[in-house]
């Protein structure tokens, strides 16, 4: 194997490249919902390109800028960046070949887009700070993630509105719900450096209850976007496949036990946006 395979294969692990499957349906659900369908397939794949491209330029920024931090966590010391696997300097340039190809979807897709490009770049860039002053790290990062539909909506319409702001909320709130989750790993490492997270600042128990009101939140957000839309029975029908699946998901952590949390991180949030995805879809089908 090459040395420009082993790093290209060291970079796309080292962002969790398979993670994009969090956001990106539900940029293509704002985008469904944006034009009744689907757009020309040149919007479609311009859209794709800025989502992979702009979720590619955040990792890589978290990673560089947590790289010595997760050189001292014992969960994340064996990551590429603190084991010496790929340099500052590679992941750097990645950073910016991500950034230019995200500038260049936006160009293409329309003036707006071009304009909320650097709104959307700071927004997603700065979360990685966030965790070091700030408790609501877990809402920074849902919103970060979280405007991927209204996103996907301006690159269809070339115009910014209420509707997709719904599903802003919900991705917002259910992102942040996991990620209060996910720290509860990180707990314990987290207070003894100073990092901020909700379990630091209340506890285990107490943050586990914010989570699973951010998701209910969520499951909120999610109806009224389909009331507001206008959307059919099917949809709805996934709103409570969801539901179902959050509160699963909800059940495998507990207060000193976080022996399943992957499943709940990677099966569960995996199956979340793929499946709203779907069923949005296929009422969109119906109601033709």
């Amino acid at each position: 194997m090459g040395r420009a395979t082993r790093t290209t294969r060291e970079l796309l692990e080292m962002i969790k490249f398979e993670h994009t499957v969090f956001a990106l349906p539900f940029a293509l659900l704002g985008m469904l919902l944006a034009a009744d369908g689907f757009p020309p397939a040149r919007i479609v794949f311009w859209i794709v390109i800025a989502m992979v491209a702009a979720r590619s330029a955040a990792m890589t920024f978290n990673r560089i800028v947590d790289r010595e931090m997760d050189g001292r966590n014992p969960r994340t010391s064996a990551r590429a960046l603190p084991e010496g696997r790929v340099s500052v300097g590679q992941a750097s340039l990645f950073l910016a070949i991500m950034v230019a190809i995200f500038v260049l979807a936006t160009y293409e897709l329309n003036s707006l887009a071009l304009e909320l490009g650097p709104v959307a770049l700071l927004l997603i860039l700065t979360y990685s700070y966030s965790k070091r002053f700030t408790w609501l790290c877990h809402l920074w990062l849902g919103l970060a993630i979280g405007i991927a539909p209204t996103a996907a909506w301006v690159a269809v319409r070339g115009s910014l509105d209420p509707l997709p702001l719904w599903l802003t909320g919900a991705v917002a709130f259910w992102i942040g719900g996991f990620d209060i989750l996910y720290s509860l790993a990180d707990e314990q490492f987290d207070r003894a450096h100073g990092i901020c997270s909700l379990p630091v600042r209340f506890g285990a128990s107490t943050a586990i209850w914010v989570s699973r009101a951010m998701h209910l939140l969520s499951i909120g957000f999610l109806l009224a976007a389909g009331i507001f839309a206008g959307l059919g029975i099917v949809y709805f029908v996934g709103v409570s496949v969801i539901t179902l699946a959050l509160a699963y998901e909800q059940s495998l952590v507990k207060p000193g036990d976080v022996s399943k949390l992957n499943v709940a991180f990677f099966t569960v949030n995996g199956f979340v946006g793929i499946a709203m995805f779907l069923f949005a879809l296929v009422d969109w089908a119906v109601r033709r």
